[in-house]
């Protein structure tokens, strides 16, 4: 039988592993809002110089149908609301699964909000963004993998108008209003486009390098 001392030990490491992978230990990253934690600078570094550096390809042919969202995920719940409910604090569901109540804090600019109608659910790296530096060659299910990817750091609960503002603007056009929050989001912008094998131009490059190398 596991002593005293043991189990406290495995509890107390449970406890770390599980605020680690919220992003909340540690990471310098915003103590509510969770996608998965990113590669940290170092990796992301290495990671952005393995991406191809190419110029950003065309919007021809590009639908936001191409990658269809939100996919179900369990039950009533789709890819949005079981954002929501990972990235607010007490959060409370319908029978349909929408969040009736909770409150989200937005790592992009630090407001909170009471209402599920005032976030919106940004891809990390935007779908046009994705279609024009290799996704217009995916599959219409790797596509949906990608619009609905949970396991990667590209989904996040955000104040929707600063999602409107960010659009499908990459690293060199935009970047979250909060300046603490950039090296977070390009650790995430990079392991996305590694995962992917999508390309980056060479005004996103810089910029990206940029920001880690101050990490």
């Amino acid at each position: 039988m596991p002593t005293f001392y043991a189990r406290h030990r495995a509890a107390t490491l449970g406890a770390l592993t599980a605020l680690a992978a919220a992003g909340t230990l540690l990471t310098g990253s915003p103590a509510q809002a969770a996608p998965p934690t990113p590669v940290d600078a170092s990796t992301a570094r290495t990671y952005l110089g393995q991406l191809t550096v190419r110029a950003e390809g065309s919007s021809d042919g590009y639908s936001r149908e191409k990658f269809p969202h939100w996919a179900t995920q369990s039950g009533a719940c789709n890819t949005r609301e079981v954002v929501l409910k990972r990235d607010g604090q007490n959060v409370q569901q319908d029978g349909n699964c929408a969040a009736v109540s909770g409150t989200w804090k937005s790592a992009y600019d630090n407001a909170t909000w009471t209402q599920a109608s005032d976030l919106d659910i940004d891809h990390v790296v935007p779908l046009s963004e994705a279609w024009k530096s290799g996704a217009n060659a995916w599959t219409t299910d790797r596509r949906k993998s990608f619009a609905n990817d949970l396991g990667q750091p590209q989904l996040i609960a955000v104040t929707d108008n600063v999602n409107q503002a960010k659009g499908d603007k990459d690293p060199a056009e935009w970047m979250p209003p909060t300046s603490s929050y950039h090296c977070f989001y390009v650790r995430m912008w990079v392991d996305v486009k590694h995962h992917y094998g999508l390309t980056v131009d060479s005004a996103e490059k810089s910029k990206l390098t940029s920001v880690l190398n101050g990490c």
